[in-house]
């Protein structure tokens, strides 16, 4: 039976909170029954509170638009490009707001021409994991790796 619980466990997915890059990641003085990841001296709560850039400030920037954009919980869901196969892409619509989200969950670049009533042209980007370049807006949209957009568009009532 142990070896099918061994296998089954939640403890094969986890391991202990990296605080710090000291010892056992600070996580405790005693011996931790799950092994650290080898990455803990680079990757930890430490390092991420010290980096305005690290994902833990841009959770926070996910959450605070969350909190300000009502159309992230209740708006319609509209799926785009549903047979692209490397690029997601809806729209949340409420009233007269409508964000577009965009996301590349590849380690490629990803290119594609956005339906006309969703050109880029006028929208604010409202969170992205890469700075935005010159010249981005329009109606084509090229995605990073892993790049995540989401963006205020103009709503078009249907």
């Amino acid at each position: 039976m142990l070896p099918i619980l061994h296998a089954k466990s939640r403890d094969n997915a986890r391991t202990p909170l990296q605080w710090d890059e000291s010892e056992r990641a600070c996580f405790t003085t005693g011996k931790p029954w799950i092994k650290l990841k080898p990455n803990y001296q680079q990757i930890n709560v430490r390092q991420a509170l010290a980096d305005p850039e690290s994902i833990f400030y841009y959770y926070q920037m996910l959450i605070r638009l969350r909190k300000q954009q009502p159309v992230i919980v209740y708006g319609r869901y509209d799926l785009l490009l549903e047979h692209h196969g490397q690029i997601y892409a809806f729209t949340r619509t409420l009233g007269d707001e409508r964000l577009l989200v965009l996301l590349n969950f590849r380690a490629e670049i990803a290119e594609r021409r956005l339906p006309e009533e969703l050109a880029l042209e006028g929208a604010e980007m409202l969170i992205g994991n890469y700075p935005l370049e010159a010249g981005e807006a329009g109606a084509s949209v090229t995605l990073r790796y892993y790049e995540a957009r989401v963006y205020g568009v103009r709503s078009h009532r249907s």
